[in-house]
């Protein structure tokens, strides 16, 4: 099966490029499932219930989140209802929503986990401990399973990769918006990245307007963020999984920009 995950997805920008390359790309790969992170869909930070009708409504089947998945108030009231959406899973218990969800598309189940790094970000509980208890929950349900790991540090990502290789489909890194060049799949058949990247304005940072950015480094006075705008881009990767096995066969890292 051909799974697109698309990295975080930051403001109308980024939802704009979504509705823009989708349609050739779910031609170009005959896609069966498309999953995206959208912690800064509305407005650059955290999700409304409107924008989330929206990218469903482009094709995409399932949505993940991180660290700014409260800052829309509003998320609270609605994503415990929401199947297609879930938090990371490390948040302590009684937080509303899941950390995990199961989709099933073209009679085949697929597991989703969402899990938030603790390296220069909230101290959740151990995302490395509790995966794994997820992990086999889950597989009792189906042998196909993505793990967006939203987190910081780079030895972070890189260690779950390893935790978790031959156990899950795929362990996909977001939050630091930079598409890394390091795609691949491990020797136990779980494909990798540290980080997918971000679907968003190219020319800013992270998704911010570059001069507000770079007026907070200079002076270290206080700033509010805004989106950036002009050419957008759409980061992703496509995964080759064997539904069967769960194994994967392939990780294609995309890159598109509009003109």
């Amino acid at each position: 099966m051909q799974i697109l995950f698309i990295g975080d997805i930051v403001g109308k920008p980024g939802r704009e490029a979504v509705k823009y390359f989708l349609p050739d790309l779910q031609k170009k790969y005959d896609l069966d499932l498309i999953v995206a992170n959208a912690e800064n869909a509305s407005g650059g930070r955290g999700l409304t219930k409107k924008v989330a009708q929206e990218l469903y409504d482009t094709g995409i089947h399932f949505l993940t989140m991180g660290n700014h998945v409260w800052d829309q108030k509003e998320i609270v009231k609605f994503i415990d209802d929401e199947r297609r959406l879930i938090r990371p899973a490390n948040y302590p218990k009684g937080v509303p929503g899941k950390g995990y969800g199961l989709v099933i598309n073209n009679g085949i189940k697929i597991g989703v986990i969402n899990l938030a790094g603790r390296v220069y970000l909230p101290p959740l509980e151990n995302p490395f401990t509790m995966v794994m208890q997820l992990v086999n929950t889950i597989a009792a349900e189906t042998s196909v399973i993505l793990v967006d790991f939203h987190a910081e540090a780079t030895s972070e990502k890189v260690a779950l990769g390893w935790l978790l290789n031959g156990k899950v489909s795929a362990v996909l890194g977001t939050h630091t918006h930079i598409q890394t060049a390091d795609a691949r799949v491990l020797d136990q058949g779980t494909a990798y990245i540290t980080d997918v990247g971000m679907t968003g304005p190219r020319d800013s940072v992270l998704g911010v307007k570059k001069e507000i950015v770079l007026n907070n480094f200079l002076t270290q006075m206080p700033v509010r963020h805004e989106v950036a705008n002009g050419i957008s881009q759409l980061n992703a990767v496509v995964l080759d999984i064997d539904e069967k096995t769960g194994q994967a066969r392939g990780i294609i890292p995309v890159q598109k920009f509009t003109s």
